[in-house]
């Protein structure tokens, strides 16, 4: 079982770095952690992958006052993830045509839906923006959704601010994730251990 675990951690995770390389090169829009990383990027002389791990450090150190401890898939999602997305990026090319532009975001999405069943199934660890989010959820009592909805829309309008990609993918990838991973979870439930005791999730690992 351990080993089909590590296997659902790593592989998740390497697929949802590589799910966010092409959402990028789609260009038609990032979910809104991504537009936040994004627009950090573009002013800064750093990689987006490096971005990414680094804001997943940062979001680490909030979960000091939360009283939140991460777990093997907490310190991986920070560390394969930011190399798998650079990866990815220095492999796929540009979309040029919108048709095969749409299908790259329509399999980004679909790709990052699968990862984050992977990576919730493991049951190793949430990644830093989750733990963020339940950790605030337990400190303050308010709502899973009203947490994630201020985490996400601030992020979001930051990023844009900061010239992040907003667009059609921000739109489908907001309304799509949570009904594709809920369509995905009978699939490995039972085979892993992260949906045992965890309500039916919304959580992803960005």
């Amino acid at each position: 079982m351990l080993t089909r675990r590590l296997v659902a951690l790593y592989v998740g995770l390497w697929l949802y770095g590589t799910s966010m390389a092409v959402m990028i090169r789609a260009g038609l829009g990032l979910d809104p952690w991504d537009v936040f990383h994004q627009g950090v990027a573009a002013h800064v002389p750093m990689s987006f992958g490096m971005v990414t791990a680094l804001t997943g450090v940062a979001v680490l150190l909030a979960w000091i006052p939360l009283r939140q401890r991460p777990g093997l898939g907490t310190i991986s999602n920070v560390v394969v993830i930011g190399v798998a997305v650079d990866v990815g990026l220095w492999l796929i090319p540009a979309a040029e045509e919108l048709w095969l532009r749409v299908l790259a975001m329509v399999v980004a999405v679909v790709v990052n839906a699968a990862a984050t069943v992977l990576y919730i199934g493991a049951g190793m660890g949430p990644g830093p923006r989750d733990g963020l989010m339940t950790g605030l959820v337990a400190r303050t009592g308010w709502s899973v959704w009203t947490i994630r909805t201020g985490i996400e829309t601030t992020v979001l309008v930051t990023g844009w601010l900061l010239g992040g990609s907003v667009g059609i993918g921000t739109v489908v990838y907001a309304f799509g994730i949570g009904p594709l991973i809920q369509l995905m979870i009978p699939y490995l439930d039972g085979r892993l251990p992260g949906f045992d005791a965890a309500p039916r999730p919304e959580p992803v690992p960005a």
